[in-house]
């Protein structure tokens, strides 16, 4: 991620263009990136034998492209080059309660990346995209397990899309009735948090006795779920 550089700026465009609460939108890249790496579970918007699905898939994210797969989707999108796609992914904060229901909200960060994923087939960067897919999720994982075999590479379809096209949205803070008229009904109000930690490491029943489990995973064990994945590079 940039840090202390002049801020990048996202393109707007027809697709990526806020037209509701649009304070809550920004066009900052270092945003984007901050809310990339805080998770590795994205939903992907796509168009499969003629029906709209939105498949639930692992991404891992380089800082210029998007890596993901997801079986059915993922073959869809292999045999149909060129189709546009919309992948999101958002973390929830808090319940924000107003002292009106119309008024009560959520604290969240979102980004949606709009575009044509490409299939990665070069070995080498098919082998770097698993790494930063793997890494984003458990980060170690990669170097402690066993590597893909040539036979599981070839059985896997991975895909690319760039990150030139995306929407970001943030909203925090507390509600926005607490000027106004419903401020005299004597309700509370405020913001619930939700905050997701790791818990703790639950071994396979068929691990041979002796096996314990690596450092990179028990330090993570209480940490925040949501923040703990970093990008590595390859």
């Amino acid at each position: 991620m940039n840090s202390g550089g002049p801020q990048r700026q996202l393109p707007e465009t027809g697709r990526t263009r806020h037209r509701r609460l649009r304070e809550q939108g920004s066009l900052d890249r270092d945003r984007l990136d901050a809310i990339l790496d805080a998770g590795f579970l994205c939903h992907l918007g796509v168009t499969v034998d003629g029906h709209l699905l939105v498949v639930p898939t692992v991404y891992g994210s380089d800082g210029s492209s998007l890596y993901f797969h997801g079986s059915v989707a993922s073959r869809s999108l292999v045999a149909s080059p060129g189709a546009q796609v919309c992948v999101t992914v958002t973390h929830v904060d808090g319940l924000v309660l107003a002292r009106s229901v119309f008024e009560h909200g959520v604290n969240y960060r979102s980004a949606m990346i709009f575009g044509t994923p490409r299939q990665v087939t070069d070995p080498e960067e098919k082998l770097a995209g698993l790494r930063c897919l793997t890494e984003q999720a458990a980060p170690g994982q990669w170097d402690y397990a066993r590597r893909p075999s040539r036979r599981e590479l070839a059985a896997t379809a991975l895909l690319a899309l760039p990150l030139d096209e995306a929407s970001v949205k943030i909203r925090t803070g507390a509600p926005d009735d607490g000027e106004g008229e419903d401020a005299g009904l004597g309700l509370w109000a405020g913001v619930m948090p939700l905050r997701s930690v790791w818990g703790d490491l639950e071994p396979d029943p068929l691990l041979p006795a002796g096996i314990g489990a690596p450092a990179h995973l028990t330090q993570r064990v209480g940490t925040a779920a949501n923040r703990a994945a970093r990008r590595q590079a390859p």
